[in-house]
């Protein structure tokens, strides 16, 4: 995931692109991260390439919408057979996607905007198991036309916003990490202090 990130940086002109191609990929449960691409793609925008803003946020909000269409369809297409790889047998691990299967046909548009702010694999989870079921594809786009939307932008400019005011967010984690230092410093001190006197004590004694 370094590699990428470093790549990003150092192409940050063609990231719009960059940012849409690695989010695909992520869509064939390639090992890469789409929240980290959104929150390097939003800190792009807001400290080095911010005339850049609206084609970055475009890259993601379809990427991401894409992105679902594949894994839906990988799991539509492929189905169950995917679970004979160990790969994805780890990820899709069968009481999981019975738990999804069910989410989705109970909760539909809901599901989906639950399981687009939820990360570390459970995104991609809960498209395939929609695809496996073979669940109405039209309904499927248009009720996650609204989820990405709406996970999409609170994202890309929550971090935007965040990497606008980094300067001051870094000043402050200094100022605490120097509050945690004192605090670290004077404990270890009362500590060794302690252990004296109770040694000087117990001498006395």
């Amino acid at each position: 995931m370094q590699h990428i990130i470093n790549f990003i940086v150092e192409n940050n002109s063609y990231a719009p692109w960059i940012s849409f191609g690695l989010i695909l990929l992520a869509g064939f449960n390639f090992p890469v991260s789409i929240d980290v691409i959104i929150i390097l793609t939003a800190f792009l925008a807001a400290t080095t390439i911010p005339e850049l803003t609206p084609h970055l946020f475009i890259s993601v909000l379809v990427g991401t919408y894409f992105s679902a269409w594949i894994c839906y369809w990988m799991g539509r297409i492929i189905g169950i057979k995917l679970l004979k790889i160990r790969y994805f047998a780890k990820l899709l691990p069968k009481h999981r996607l019975k738990k999804l299967g069910t989410f989705y046909e109970k909760y539909g548009l809901l599901a989906l905007l639950v399981g687009r702010f939820i990360p570390f694999g459970i995104r991609n989870c809960l498209f395939m198991t929609t695809g496996m079921s073979k669940a109405n594809f039209k309904k499927f786009i248009w009720r996650d036309a609204i989820a990405c939307t709406i996970w999409a932008s609170v994202c890309f400019f929550a971090f935007y916003r965040l990497g606008q005011n980094y300067e001051l967010l870094l000043a402050k984690v200094k100022t605490l990490n120097l509050f945690i230092f004192l605090a670290f410093g004077v404990t270890v001190i009362a500590l060794v202090c302690y252990k004296k006197y109770r040694k000087n004590h117990v001498k006395v004694e």
